[in-house]
Order: C-alpha cells, then structure tokens, then sequence
C-alpha cells in the first residue's frame, strides 16, 4: 500500500511539476510595467535663442529584475536624459519625426547604461507621455 501510493505521489508530482513550471514561465513572459520617470524639464538651443523642453517619460520593462534594475540606477538614467534633452536642436525637437528619434535615442542610451551596469539592456520601449517645447 505505502509502495502504491509512493508511486502515485511520484506520478502525480511528475504531472504537477511541469504545468507549474509552465505557469511561471508563461507569468514571466506576459510581465509587463511600465516606469514614470519624473518629469525632465531643460533648456536647449543657443545662448541667442534659448528654449525649454519638458518631457514626461515613461519606461516599459518586461520583467521584475528589469523594475529593480532601472530604479536602481535611475539617477544615473535621468542625468544621462538630461543632458541628452539639453543638447538637441530645434531640428531635432521640432517634428513629429525627429521627435520619435529622440525617443529611440533615450531608449537607446538606458539600454546602454543598463549594459553597462548590470550586463543586461533590460528596458524594452520608451514613451513620451507629453512632450512640451517653447
């Protein structure tokens, strides 16, 4: 009796370990969130013809070490997103266009820096939530 129910608790283990298993990996893969950075609010342009930028930015991430990884360094994300904003154009800045490059380029230095720092780009998109320029 004890060797039967041994052999069930063997076969039943063996048919709960694999669905449990592909219950985490499906949870790991439908992870998604998002990261409100605070606002960026900068000048740009020449000294004859200074201007502002405020940008709402907001980070998806795919997982929950992906989360902790970009607040762990989000000072260093945000001083890097500063000076990138502080150095762009009216050019670079005035269209619907060049707008969505300079998202790609956000998006592409917190990949880099994240690289950098923990061996992983871990951050999948970047939006702009709003987007003032004066």
């Amino acid at each position: 009796m004890t060797r039967v129910l041994s052999l069930m608790l063997v076969v039943w283990l063996g048919l709960i370990a694999p669905v449990a298993q592909a219950t985490e990996e499906n949870t790991q893969e439908q992870y998604i969130s998002y990261i409100e950075l605070k606002p960026f609010v900068t000048n740009f342009g020449s000294a004859d013809d200074l201007r502002f930028l405020k940008a709402e930015v907001t980070i998806q991430v795919n997982s929950s070490a992906a989360h902790h990884a970009v607040n762990a360094h989000k000072a260093q994300i945000r001083n890097d997103l500063v000076f990138l904003f502080s150095a762009q154009t009216d050019e670079s800045v005035g269209t619907v266009a060049a707008q969505q490059v300079l998202a790609g380029k956000a998006l592409e230095l917190i990949q880099k820096t994240l690289m950098e720092e923990e061996g992983e780009s871990y951050v999948s998109d970047l939006f702009f939530t709003s987007l003032v320029i004066q």
